[in-house]
């Protein structure tokens, strides 16, 4: 992979991307990861599966999908870090499903491209996602060259959202000798969580209304920028740089 920026200083923001409905779409095969990795932890079908396109982190997901399904409180406690480990697994079964039922969103290759080709941006990811599948699903799409996912925040290193906005910066920071805060780090996500991310976390947002939560309620929620879409690679770098214009942290 070719990190976007050369350590040593010269980077001034940071770029946190999300991932599902944001730069790609992986149909059902999230949902039958889950599907099959019940069966195998709990020994029965899932009758219930978690709703799509909420940006809900992977361990909430997977913690609701027992719960919905009958397991008790006590049960979930000794069974979610089996799922945590067996979805993965599942799911890297899958890769070839991935790539033929998936599909790269509108804009979004182009995008990255021209955030990865900024010399003043450090661009990683931020997402719901354990890093497994993270990987998986930038790496089918060569996604993951225009990426520094070794930066990035991943839901293996913490099942709260906001809190993954710190260990990007955090990780990045050290990366590139660079003090990251929420003046110069954005998040570009597709859902109410990576709004709330961008609150909660310390980040500007460039909400993108390519998933399932309308542009006026990202707006509403509190991003800072609302896109349509990310067929307008100018504007996206034009947005960023207006967010992350100042100085130091507000």
């Amino acid at each position: 992979m070719t990190a976007p920026v050369t350590p040593g200083g010269d980077a001034k923001a940071l770029v946190l991307w999300d991932i599902d409905r944001t730069l790609v779409y992986v149909g059902e095969v999230d949902r039958t990861a889950y599907r099959e990795a019940f069966a195998e932890v709990v020994g029965r079908p899932a009758e219930r599966l978690p709703a799509k396109g909420t940006g809900v982190t992977m361990p909430l997901a997977i913690r609701g999908l027992l719960e919905d399904n009958g397991v008790t409180e006590r049960e979930v406690d000794d069974l979610l870090p089996h799922m945590l480990e067996v979805v993965p697994l599942r799911f890297a079964a899958h890769t070839e499903d991935v790539r033929r039922l998936g599909a790269v969103l509108p804009g979004a290759m182009q995008s990255l491209k021209a955030v990865a080709a900024e010399p003043d941006l450090v661009a990683t990811v931020l997402t719901g996602n354990l890093e497994a599948n993270a990987l998986i699903k930038l790496r089918v799409f060569g996604m993951d060259r225009y990426v520094d996912a070794a930066v990035g925040g991943f839901a293996s290193d913490d099942a709260h959202r906001p809190a993954l906005v710190a260990v990007a910066q955090r990780r990045a920071g050290d990366q590139y000798s660079c003090t990251f805060h929420r003046g110069n780090t954005v998040i570009v996500g597709d859902s109410l969580e990576d709004v709330r991310s961008g609150l909660e976390g310390g980040a500007r947002v460039v909400a993108v209304a390519s998933g399932t939560t309308p542009a006026e309620v990202l707006a509403e929620a509190g991003a800072d920028v609302v896109l349509p879409d990310l067929t307008d690679p100018v504007r996206l770098l034009q947005e960023i740089h207006e967010l992350t214009s100042s100085a130091g942290p507000p």
